[in-house]
C-alpha cells in the first residue's frame, strides 16, 4: 500500500534512511536523522504541496519512502523537481520502488510539475539502472561532488519529463 507519509511514521522512516546512512554511499548524508527530523520533513513536504509518501507491507512494516520538492529554490525553478527514494532490503527487486515513484510522478505532474531530477551517488549502478529502467536520462555528472567515508565521490544527475 502506498500512502501519505504520517508523524507516526517517523521512526520507522529514519531507521530506513540511518541504515543507509550508516552502510553505504547511496547517500552522501553523514548526519543520522532523528524522528523530529522525520516529522518536520513530513510537515515541509505538505505545507509546499509536495508528497512525502511511503510503502506500507501487508505485514504493517515499512517497505519503502519516497518524497520530492523544488530542484533548486527560486520561482523560475518552480516547475523543476528532484526526488529521494530509499527501500528496505526486503522491498528489492518486488516492485515497491516502481509504485512510489509512479505515485510521486503523478503527484508532481498533477501540481504541475514539468520535469523530475534524480541525484544518483556515482557508486551506486542498481540506482542508475532503476531510474533507466523508469525513462530518467543521464544528463550531467559533477565530479567528486561528495564526500563520505573519506573519499570524493560522483554525483550522476538523470532527468525525465513529467
Amino acid at each position: 500500500m502506498i500512502r501519505p507519509a504520517r508523524p507516526e511514521d517517523a521512526p520507522a522512516i529514519a531507521a530506513l534512511l540511518n541504515h543507509w546512512i550508516e552502510t553505504s554511499a547511496i547517500t552522501f548524508n553523514s548526519v543520522l536523522k532523528t524522528e523530529a527530523d522525520i516529522r518536520e520533513m513530513i510537515a515541509a513536504k505538505e505545507a509546499a504541496g509536495h508528497a512525502f509518501l511511503v510503502a506500507i507491507g501487508d505485514d504493517g512494516q515499512l517497505l519503502g519512502q519516497a518524497s520530492y520538492g523544488q530542484f533548486r529554490a527560486g520561482i523560475g525553478y518552480k516547475t523543476c523537481m528532484e526526488h529521494s527514494i530509499s527501500l528496505s532490503r526486503d522491498a528489492n527487486g518486488k516492485g515497491t520502488g516502481r509504485a512510489l515513484m509512479t505515485a510521486i510522478e503523478d503527484h508532481a505532474r498533477k501540481a504541475g510539475a514539468h520535469q523530475m531530477i534524480a541525484g544518483v551517488s556515482g557508486e551506486n549502478a542498481e540506482g542508475r539502472a532503476f531510474h533507466e529502467r523508469l525513462g530518467y536520462a543521464h544528463v550531467a555528472t559533477v565530479p567528486q561532488a561528495g564526500l563520505k567515508f573519506d573519499r570524493y565521490m560522483d554525483l550522476v544527475l538523470m532527468q525525465k519529463f513529467l
